[in-house]
């Protein structure tokens, strides 16, 4: 079984879009994914890692700033319960976390990246997560 470093790859998305942001300022979520040259999926583990630093913010108009973040409570909630999840399975892939956590793809994944941020998941295989 392949277990790979995911704080390293989801780290790296966390970065580009922080240095997007720093550089360019508040942007909206396809200008940030053009500026941070970066695709949906990463945008979302990115968001989750920088929510777990406390370090971005989205507007209400959904558009996203560096500062003190506001979505703690939604992504925190969601890594909670995928935590659970795994902690019972021992490993679940994205579509069973999906389905047992009653929430949508991107929730997952900015939860995944608030979870690699804390160093408590790794990835074994393609998209098969557990605990650390």
């Amino acid at each position: 079984m392949l277990v790979r470093n995911i704080k390293i790859k989801f780290g790296d998305s966390a970065g580009k879009i922080w240095n997007a942001l720093n550089e360019k300022g508040t942007l909206e979520k396809r200008e940030l994914l053009g500026a941070a040259k970066i695709n949906d999926k990463d945008f979302h583990i990115g968001l989750g890692w920088l929510t777990r630093e406390d370090k971005i913010f989205k507007e209400n108009d959904g558009y996203y700033r560096l500062g003190n973040t506001n979505l703690d409570h939604e992504i925190g909630a969601v890594a909670g319960t995928l935590w659970k999840i795994m902690d019972i399975w021992g490993e679940a892939d994205i579509s069973t976390m999906r389905r047992l956590a009653g929430t949508d793809e991107k929730e997952i994944y900015s939860a995944l990246g608030w979870l690699a941020r804390e160093d408590k998941i790794c990835e074994n295989g393609e998209q098969i997560y557990s605990l650390k």
